[in-house]
């Protein structure tokens, strides 16, 4: 047996894993209190107590962590144009395990400027301009950067005939040169960006959350928990070498403030009278949708759905709705109780992932040209993915989680939102994917295995 510790210090509860590499088992989890306004490491500490009256003592060969602590990577990523450059930064922020809070657009303000200095963020994520195109916009918003009040890290990824130049106006800043996001028109470059994102993430954000008084702990921070999840959904998706992953899925973690949606798949039109409008989005995509969320995020929902919905799908009083939800919102810790709080609950959380899938998703519509009826695709058509992989506390310890599940698929209500038609629902029940994700940067036959034990096979015959 060699026993591998796994930590997700969340910004809520640290979570730990425990894993035999040599069998490709889980041996046991756990989790706890994150105490990252004192120190880390007691949080740590009692995870890994309340772990070992699951595994008893153990000793750790390799121990590794990702961390969302502390509400994340904060970041902003500013483009030339909203469709283009701008959906590009974005994509390549997202994708490094980034909490977007805004995507500017054309040259900043000085109201533009208030907010980023109000926001305060981790990083910025500066891009515009193909290649040898525009690059007045990304000059001018580098002198705006220029005079932040604090050295906030900016990673230049726009026009390669700019960047030196907005390495020259941000001097005396902290500044990474990366190669362009969109290097020519509509075609994407994002792996260098979020590669260098992660770095940062790594080198310096991690220091400043604190999480370095936990390096006598584990073996290093690799990498954010929204990157470590979707490393594993990838590796469940792709497989490794020569193991097989179970084909294109689409993955949603539903959390109490945010709720993270992912897909590993093509999602190119499905007929020759299909035209993508727009830029090709990456084969691994995140989104994430602050505004909705099972507590601190909950009226998001209800703005979201609609109290006539919510009251349908739950069977109580349309009237009920706003008070119920208004309930959740300000007792954040709340664990429904009661017959109607449990169908608020449920209802929510369907709300919450058709949603949320419907955003992630493309979306087609119908246009009459001269040559006949032609469909436009903006974004991802996964009608044809094979699998849904739910995770979260809220869904995985919901009492119908597979029912809850089944609002990420496709309606014919809706029949321009390109969500999975017949996916088969997966249930992460041990909640276990970031953790996947980190081993496989060590160990990736391990996780993709206890990935297929633990979650594609769960309930079924192998």
């Amino acid at each position: 047996m060699k026993p591998v510790l796994l930590v997700d210090f969340g910004s809520t509860n640290t979570k730990v894993t425990a894993v035999d590499v040599d069998n490709c088992e889980i041996l046991g989890t756990a989790a706890a209190y994150t105490t990252v306004e004192t120190d880390i490491n007691n949080g740590l500490h009692d995870a890994i107590k309340i772990l070992e009256q699951t595994t008893g003592p153990l000793e750790y060969e390799e121990r590794y962590a990702c961390s969302s602590a502390a509400g994340g990577l904060k970041m902003i990523s500013i483009g030339l144009v909203p469709e283009l450059t701008a959906q590009a930064a974005r994509e390549a922020s997202l994708g490094a395990g980034a909490k977007v809070w805004k995507t500017y657009s054309f040259n900043l303000t000085k109201g533009d400027m208030k907010e980023i200095e109000a926001y305060h963020p981790d990083i910025i994520l500066l891009t515009g301009g193909t290649d040898g195109g525009n690059a007045e916009c990304i000059l001018y918003n580098a002198k705006m950067l220029s005079e932040l009040s604090y050295d906030c890290p900016v990673v230049l990824a726009g026009n390669r005939c700019a960047v030196d130049e907005c390495q020259e106006i941000l001097e005396g800043r902290t500044t990474y040169i990366c190669e362009n996001v969109m290097p020519r028109l509509g075609e994407l470059n994002i792996e260098p960006t979020q590669k260098q994102i992660r770095e940062v993430f790594l080198n310096r954000i991690v220091q400043g959350k604190g999480l370095s008084k936990a390096s006598d702990l584990v073996s290093g921070i690799i990498m954010p928990t929204p990157s470590a999840m979707l490393t594993a959904m990838e590796l469940l998706s792709d497989g490794w070498e020569e193991h097989q992953g179970i084909g294109e899925l689409v993955g949603v973690d539903l959390g109490g403030a945010t709720t993270d949606v992912y897909s590993i798949a093509e999602g190119s039109p499905a007929n020759m009278a299909t035209v993508m409008k727009g830029i090709q989005e990456p084969y691994a995509k995140r989104s994430v949708e602050g505004d909705i969320g099972m507590r601190y995020s909950v009226q998001g929902i209800l703005e979201a759905v609609g109290d006539r919905r919510l009251a349908q799908i739950a069977g109580v009083n349309r009237q009920k709705v706003a008070g119920l939800v208004e309930y959740l919102a300000t007792h954040t810790d709340y664990i429904p109780d009661n017959e109607e709080m449990e169908k608020m609950d449920f209802a929510l959380a369907c709300g919450a992932v058709e949603t949320a899938v419907a955003r992630h998703a493309g979306s087609l519509e119908q246009v009459y040209t001269p040559c006949g009826l032609t469909y436009l695709q903006s974004g991802k058509d996964l009608r044809r993915v094979k699998y849904v992989v739910v995770t979260g506390g809220a869904l995985i310890h919901a009492k119908h989680t597979e029912e809850i599940a089944k609002y990420a698929l496709y309606k014919e209500s809706t029949p321009g939102s390109l969500r999975p038609e017949n996916a088969e629902i997966l249930i992460d029940r041990k909640y276990i994917l970031a953790a996947m994700g980190l081993l496989s940067q060590h160990y990736p036959e391990a996780a993709l295995e206890i990935m297929k034990k633990e979650i594609a096979y769960y309930g079924h015959q192998e």
